[in-house]
C-alpha cells in the first residue's frame, strides 16, 4: 500500500496537537522543568499564577514610582501611586513566610529555627550584599551622593531615622522585612501556646500602629499638617508604624492553616471581595492627594493594607481566574522581582544620565521604554548570576518541605 506524502504532514501535525493538548503530556512536564530550572524555589511546589501576578504588579508599581521621581513621568503623573507596591510586597511576604512556619505548628511540630534562618539568609543576603558593595564602592553610580552609614545596612536598621534623598533608600523595606523575619518565628513559638492571645495579637498590632501614628502626627503637626520630613522619618519608614500589611499577611496564613471554615468563606467570597478591596485602596490613595493630615497618617496605611490583603485572597481563590490563568511573562517578572527591586534605582540613574547626554526628554516614550528595558535586563542578570545560584544552594542544602498529599482532607479541610 502506498501512502501519499501529502497526507503525512497532516497526520504528524494532528499527533503533535494531540500531544500538546494532553494534560499529562511530556510537553507540560518539560515546561514545568523549565520553570523549575529558572527558579529553584518551585522545585518542590507548584507556581500559583495569582501570586505571580501580584508579585509582578508590585514590582512594576515600584519601578514606575521611582522612575517618575527621577523624571520618567507618565501621563497625568499616575506613577505617583506606585509606592503602594511596597505594601503589596509586605502582604505577600507576611503570607508566604508565615505559611510554612504555621504549617509546622498545624502538623503538631515546632519549626526548625536554624533551617528557617538559613533559608532566609540564602534568599536575601547574596544579591543584597552585591548591590550594597556596588553602592558603597562606586559613589558615581549612586542616584544620590549621600548614603547612610554602612553598619545600618548590615544591621538592617537603615529604615530607622531615614529620610529621602539618600542613596539606596529603597532598602528600607528590606530592613522592615529583615526585622520581621527575625522576630516572627519566636513570636509564633510564644503565642501558639496561648490560642486566645494568638487571635487577639493581630488586632493589637494594627490598633497599636493606628494609635502610634496618630500620636506622632499630633506631636509634630503644625496647623494640622505634618511636615513631610517628619512624616518620612517618624511615620513612613519606621517598622513599628508599617506593620499593618505584614500582620494581615500573617493573619491570612493563620486562617488558612487553623480556621478552614473561615478560609473557605473568604476564598468563596472573592467573587465580590475584589470590589471593596479596590475601593479601600482607592480611598487610601485619595487621602494622600492633599496635605499630610492627621486623617492620612491614621487611616491611609490600614486602608491600603486591608485592600491588598483582600486582593491576595482574590488572587488565590478558585472562584476567580487569576490562579488558573498564567499571564505571559508574569512568572519571570515575579521570579526576578527581588533582583529588580535591589538594582532598579542604580539603573534608573544610569539611563537618566545617558538620556541627558543625548538631550532625550525623560518623559518621552523612547526614554521610558529604554529605562524599563534596561531595568529588566540588569535585574535578570543579577538574578541569574547571583540570586539564582544561591537559591539552588538553598534547594540542595535545605529544600522546602513538600506538602503531604491528602493532608488537607485528613485534617477535614479542602483547599480551593
Amino acid at each position: 500500500m502506498v501512502v501519499s506524502r501529502r497526507f503525512l504532514p497532516c497526520r504528524c501535525q494532528s499527533r503533535k496537537l494531540d500531544f500538546l493538548a494532553r494534560p499529562g503530556s511530556a510537553r507540560l512536564v518539560a515546561l514545568k522543568t523549565l520553570a523549575t530550572s529558572t527558579d529553584p524555589r518551585f522545585a518542590t511546589r507548584e507556581r500559583q499564577p495569582g501570586l505571580d501576578l501580584l508579585r509582578a504588579l508590585a514590582i512594576v508599581l515600584v519601578v514606575f514610582y521611582h522612575a517618575g521621581i527621577f523624571g520618567f513621568v507618565l501621563p497625568h503623573k499616575i506613577q505617583r501611586f506606585g509606592w503602594i507596591g511596597v505594601d503589596l510586597f509586605f502582604v505577600l511576604s507576611g503570607y508566604l513566610i508565615a505559611g510554612p512556619l504555621l504549617a509546622s505548628f498545624a502538623r503538631g511540630r515546632s519549626p526548625s529555627l536554624r533551617r528557617f534562618f538559613w533559608r532566609r539568609a540564602l534568599r536575601i543576603l547574596p544579591a543584597y550584599l552585591v548591590i550594597l558593595v556596588a553602592y558603597w564602592s562606586a559613589p558615581a553610580m549612586r542616584e544620590y551622593l549621600e548614603m547612610p552609614s554602612l553598619w545600618k545596612f548590615l544591621s538592617f536598621t537603615q529604615n530607622i531615622g531615614l529620610r529621602g534623598g539618600t542613596a539606596f533608600s529603597h532598602a528600607w523595606s528590606l530592613c522592615v522585612e529583615g526585622q520581621f523575619y527575625l522576630v516572627l518565628p519566636f513570636l509564633l513559638l510564644a503565642v501558639m501556646r496561648w490560642k486566645r492571645v494568638a487571635m487577639m495579637l493581630p488586632c493589637v498590632v494594627i490598633a497599636g500602629g493606628f494609635i502610634l501614628r496618630a500620636a506622632v502626627a499630633v506631636a509634630v503637626a503644625r496647623d494640622g499638617v505634618v511636615p513631610f520630613r517628619d512624616f518620612q522619618q517618624l511615620i513612613y519608614y519606621p517598622t513599628w508604624t508599617r506593620l499593618d500589611p505584614l500582620t494581615l499577611g500573617v493573619s491570612l496564613a493563620a486562617i488558612e492553616q487553623f480556621r478552614p471554615g473561615w478560609w473557605s468563606w473568604l476564598t468563596k467570597s472573592a467573587t465580590w471581595l475584589w470590589a471593596p478591596a479596590l475601593a479601600s485602596i482607592i480611598l487610601g490613595l485619595s487621602l494622600g492627594e492633599g496635605d499630610l493630615t492627621l486623617a492620612l497618617c491614621m487611616w491611609q496605611f490600614p486602608l491600603i493594607a486591608f485592600g491588598m490583603a483582600a486582593l491576595l485572597v482574590c488572587a488565590i481563590s478558585a472562584r476567580l481566574p487569576f490562579n488558573r490563568v498564567a499571564f505571559p511573562g508574569t512568572a519571570f517578572v515575579a521570579s526576578t522581582a527581588y533582583s529588580v527591586y535591589l538594582s532598579h534605582k542604580l539603573t534608573i540613574h544610569f539611563v537618566a544620565k545617558g538620556c541627558a547626554a543625548r538631550a532625550l526628554p525623560l518623559d518621552s516614550g523612547l526614554a521610558i521604554s529604554a529605562v524599563l528595558a534596561t531595568i529588566g535586563v540588569v535585574g535578570a542578570l543579577l538574578f541569574f548570576l547571583v540570586e539564582r545560584p544561591f537559591l539552588q544552594l538553598r534547594h540542595r542544602s535545605a529544600p522546602a518541605r513538600r506538602k503531604t498529599p491528602g493532608l488537607s482532607l485528613i485534617r477535614g479541610r479542602s483547599r480551593p
